[in-house]
């Protein structure tokens, strides 16, 4: 009995290892197999915005200008970015992106001095009027208001009038009518404000030299004109590749999505 004892302890001990091998060859496998990238951690969006920065200074200004769309695509779409942006694509000769990107920059910076004089010479060099820069008189409210967060204003002053009402009336206290009031009476006007601002319409910029002005939304559509580049255009409906628009001389059309690029963020 113990010879077959030790031989079953052995078959035992022998499937064990077997498993422990099948196991590690296994493992082995998956590494070897798994993407050499993966090993690597990818890069944050510092270090590509860093990256895109150093293109431009080397003046591949196309490598520069698609690092800086890949990040505003990914949601990195701050100031800083745009303003970079815009310095390449004026050095490329890309005049209308640049404008675009600028007035991006204004958006999310309204106060930024440098902004605004760089959008003054670009909009000289491109020999366009002021008011070919600002077709939307709301836009530029509608712009302080959001960067403000007007809207977060209004409803705290009217909660504020909400709470020194109620406690007017609960702990019977003759204080605070007036500043109850008053906070109400503000609150409302920044929310009536902030309504009449959200209802701008939305704006594109032309960012493509001799853009065609189309009689319909249709690649075999007719040309009626041709758009200036630079030049800040409402937008007035939206189709799948196309945008219809109105210009500085009051012409309505369509134009080709990829002749214009959206200021804003959403339609």
């Amino acid at each position: 009995m113990m010879p077959s004892a030790a031989v079953a302890a052995r078959g035992r001990t022998g499937s064990r290892h077997a498993r422990l091998m099948l196991l590690a060859v296994m493992v082995w496998v998956s590494t070897a197999a798994a993407p050499v990238g993966l090993c690597a951690s990818a890069p944050t969006a510092t270090e590509r915005f860093h990256q895109a920065n150093e293109a431009a200074r080397t003046a591949d200004y196309p490598k520069a200008i698609a690092a800086y769309r890949d990040l505003a695509a990914s949601g990195e779409a701050g100031a800083a970015l745009y303003w970079n942006w815009a310095q390449a694509a004026q050095a490329r000769g890309l005049r209308g992106e640049a404008v675009w990107a600028l007035l991006r920059a204004r958006e999310r910076d309204p106060g930024d001095v440098a902004v605004a004089r760089a959008l003054e010479g670009l909009r000289e060099g491109l020999n366009l009027d002021p008011s070919e820069l600002a077709p939307e008189p709301l836009a530029q409210w509608r712009r302080w208001a959001r960067w403000s967060r007007v809207d977060l204003i209004a409803a705290g002053l009217l909660l504020v009038s909400v709470a020194l009402h109620a406690l007017r009336r609960f702990a019977r206290r003759d204080g605070g009518r007036v500043a109850s009031w008053m906070c109400f009476c503000l609150g409302a006007v920044l929310a009536l404000l902030w309504v009449v601002g959200s209802r701008a319409r939305q704006t594109a910029v032309i960012v493509q030299r001799g853009a065609a002005l189309l009689e319909a939304a249709s690649a075999s559509a007719e040309s009626i004109g041709t758009l200036r580049e630079g030049e800040v255009v409402p937008v007035l409906a939206v189709s799948t590749g196309f945008l219809r628009i109105q210009d500085s001389a009051g012409a309505r059309g369509w134009a080709r999505t990829n002749d214009v690029a959206i200021v804003e963020d959403t339609l």
